[in-house]
């Protein structure tokens, strides 16, 4: 299966080759192979840096394996890819990386606090314990200042001491992405943040990445299971089906003509009464436009 980059501004009609210049993610002529079968190959792009890019499309077509490759997790079989002007994996204490949603249990009595904590103390085994105020350093005290700021900035102070097991999904994932920004990266990895969330914390978390990547300059890429919610807040959508991937803004590329060359079939696009994007005519049957249906993105 053959991916490259194709112009939306064109309907999709040519290869696209990446401007690499400030861009902090750039592909040419990228191939991925697993266990024998070729999840993409000679794929082009650049995500330019300060951009909120959203990758979008069915089942299996390799979004998360697109991360995983700029972490350096998922090893080319052809190409190239430079992430933050480095080969994969060469960068990655400049990358934060939030994987597909945990899990916590009920009763897990660790604060949300500590889980932020984990951002910069990762390495380390367990936790910071509170108190002996008098022995810690200036590096602790740096420590626990740098924690404050990222659960202000994610909107958590008022949830930040309780267990994290009693927290909303929402609330949860604000502390996640806090953590992911514990070392200041240049750019962020999120790989389906917005999973079980209702529609409403979906756009105030998007809205909360848009911030984020607007004031503190990180790159965001980010796998998304839906369009709609986000769509406001995006820069670029890089969107993959069927062998190839599109890139461009959401009105340049979910769009009836461009989805339609991708697709190598007729797609509509039809836009709701209640502002949603959806794509009717995908030979799978219907869905909404980032994948509501038969396929949800992954």
């Amino acid at each position: 299966m053959a991916t490259t980059a194709i112009s939306a501004a064109e309907g999709g009609s040519a290869t696209a080759q990446p401007d690499a210049l400030g861009a902090a993610v750039v592909a040419r002529a990228a191939t991925v192979r697993i266990r024998g079968r070729t999840i993409w190959e000679g794929v082009n792009l650049a995500v330019p840096r300060g951009n909120f890019t959203a990758i979008l499309g069915p089942n299996g077509v390799g979004k998360s394996t697109l991360l995983k490759a700029v972490l350096g997790l998922q090893p080319l079989a052809g190409g190239e890819l430079r992430v933050l002007g480095q080969p994969p994996g060469g960068s990655n204490r400049r990358v934060g990386y939030l994987p597909q949603r945990r899990s916590f249990d009920a009763a897990l009595r660790i604060r949300g606090r500590d889980i932020v904590r984990l951002g910069l103390d990762g390495a380390q085994w367990g936790v910071p314990l509170p108190g002996f105020g008098r022995f810690r350093t200036g590096h602790e005290r740096e420590a626990q200042r740098r924690v404050a700021e990222l659960i202000e900035l994610v909107g958590g102070t008022a949830y930040a001491d309780r267990p994290i097991g009693q927290l909303s999904g929402g609330e949860q994932q604000r502390l996640l992405i806090a953590q992911a920004l514990a070392r200041r990266p240049e750019l962020l990895l999120l790989d389906e943040p917005l999973e079980s969330l209702d529609i409403t914390n979906q756009a105030a978390i998007a809205a909360l990445i848009q911030r984020i990547c607007r004031d503190q300059g990180v790159t965001v890429l980010m796998v998304a299971h839906d369009v709609n919610p986000i769509v406001g807040y995006l820069d670029q959508v890089v969107y993959i089906a069927r062998g190839r991937l599109v890139t461009g803004t959401v009105q340049q590329v979910i769009t009836t003509e461009t989805l339609s060359a991708l697709y190598a079939t007729r797609v509509e696009v039809l836009h709701a009464s209640d502002g949603r994007l959806v794509v009717v005519g995908e030979p799978a049957g219907p869905f909404d436009a980032g994948g509501h249906g038969a396929h949800a993105t992954r």
